[in-house]
């Protein structure tokens, strides 16, 4: 297939890149600065100008940098509202007769994520009539753009709407909390500090499991909205417990209130995901390969 990548530099869509690539599809990567495997990186512009038919789009591309980013820096997460009408525009302009558009577990009403018992989100706790309010910026982006989708594939692209979790890897941006927490480990950080209380949970997902469930929703026709996720809270303490004691030490944790910590608990249901994807990558053993690199 001709498939249009976009986001090709970042986390995602670079192991995206490559197995799309291993599978034989022709890939036209674009993202929203320069990088080794990127064709173009003004995906705007593209948007705004193009005209070209592709058999698939895969939109990954989003200003994130991770909690402080999305705290700290609440304009330039909005973004993206302009760089997802734009892809809407130009999937119906350009006639694309398939396309992805990556949300996210943000999108959910914070109300939802709160101290107390976990509720597990399920693709139905977001009502576009009354939807509540998501997570700063970046989640109403990406409310926001799950809605142009309905007007999308009203105007004939069909389109798989995906709502990842916490995603994580070996080579992911030193600004999210998992490698952060790798690093820590492996110069073996004594107190180990971890932001927030340490009880708020987070469901992890590795990249291997995300790129394969995108791929599977694709070749199966899902159109989503589909979680994907593990349905396993894991605490931050927890998870720096998992860390230290993979790399061989037991350190003390510092707790830092005055850091951005995000919502309390954010865990998915995966039955959707589960009807066409199973995940195969363990948090221990996405730990394991992430110290071993």
């Amino acid at each position: 297939m001709r498939v249009l990548l976009t986001g090709a530099a970042g986390f995602v869509g670079r192991h995206l890149h490559r197995a799309l690539a291993d599978r034989g599809d022709y890939v036209t990567a674009l993202d929203l600065k320069q990088a080794p495997n990127v064709s173009r990186y003004d995906a705007l512009d593209f948007f705004r100008t193009n005209e070209s038919p592709f058999d698939l789009a895969i939109h990954c591309a989003a200003i994130v940098g991770g909690r402080a980013s999305i705290d700290g820096s609440p304009l330039g997460v909005a973004t993206n509202l302009a760089l997802d009408s734009w892809y809407m525009r130009w999937l119906v302009r350009s006639g694309t007769p398939r396309a992805v558009y990556f949300s996210s577990s943000a999108a959910y009403p914070v109300a939802l994520q709160q101290p107390g018992d976990i509720h597990r989100l399920v693709e139905t706790d977001i009502d576009y009539e009354q939807p509540g309010r998501p997570d700063a910026t970046y989640g109403l982006a990406k409310l926001t753009g799950e809605q142009l989708c309905q007007y999308a594939e009203a105007e004939g692209t069909r389109m798989t709407v995906l709502r990842p979790f916490s995603g994580y890897g070996s080579d992911q941006d030193p600004a999210y909390p998992f490698p952060a927490f790798i690093r820590r480990a492996r110069e073996r950080q004594d107190p180990f500090e971890v932001w927030g209380s340490g009880d708020s949970t987070r469901d992890w997902i590795h990249i291997d499991d995300l790129v394969g469930a995108t791929l599977a929703a694709v070749d199966q026709d899902v159109d989503g909205p589909v979680n994907l996720g593990w349905g396993r809270a894991v605490s931050f303490d927890e998870l720096a417990g998992y860390v230290t004691q993979g790399a061989g030490y037991s350190p003390v944790i510092k707790h830092r209130g005055d850091a951005p910590q995000g919502v309390h608990h954010r865990v998915c249901d995966p039955k959707k995901m589960l009807a066409f994807y199973d995940p195969r990558v363990t948090l221990e053993e996405g730990i394991r390969r992430a110290l071993a690199t």
